[in-house]
């Protein structure tokens, strides 16, 4: 059986990283893809388990060197997949990409094998809360990521599935058996 590469996106707020992480730790041959960025750590993230925080410099030469299986710009920081980081851990498990909706359409492009998951929200205002909830951002930042939504949902027919995050452990067994489905087709 070969290994899976797998993509979660959706808007700020959905629970996507929470998702991945979750699939992450019960089954042991998947690994979290750590992307590179250009912004600072938030409390509690770590430099290589969370991302890879570099300067603009680095990125930039990450970047035009084609060192970046994918990346983008967002609310004015880069980020960026590793290509190397990628194809390493593939060679060696399931990998799980946490990336925005453009980022996934992108690595689809590279790996036509990936399997492409939207994650949702049940409602707009559901998703306001959990933004102002989580106390990482300002009000403008909140704006901007309200506004951002309506584009990300519009792509949601370009990925292979959509599951709504309406409950947390309900939602990540359905992203198991997703994966679980696809890995018995390349059986």
């Amino acid at each position: 059986m070969r290994n899976i590469l797998v993509v979660i996106s959706g808007p700020s707020g959905v629970g996507k990283g929470t998702i991945a992480k979750l699939i992450v730790e019960r089954d042991e041959n998947f690994a979290l893809s750590v992307s590179c960025t250009t912004r600072a750590p938030r409390e509690g993230e770590t430099d290589g388990k969370d991302y890879f925080f570099i300067t603009e410099k680095e990125f930039k030469k990450i970047r035009d060197r084609g060192g970046f299986l994918e990346y983008s710009e967002h609310f004015g920081n880069d980020y960026g997949t590793p290509r190397d980081f990628v194809t390493e851990k593939l060679g060696k498990n399931d990998l799980m990409l946490e990336i925005d909706v453009n980022g996934g359409l992108n690595v689809k492009k590279e790996f036509p094998q990936a399997v492409l998951i939207m994650v949702l929200p049940p409602s707009l205002e559901e998703l306001k809360h959990r933004l102002e909830t989580r106390n990482t951002e300002t009000e403008e930042q909140i704006r901007l990521r309200m506004e951002r939504i309506a584009y990300e949902t519009s792509k949601k027919d370009l990925y292979d599935y959509a599951v709504v995050n309406d409950d947390l452990e309900k939602t990540v067994e359905k992203i198991r058996e997703i994966i679980r489905k696809e890995k018995n087709k390349r059986i």
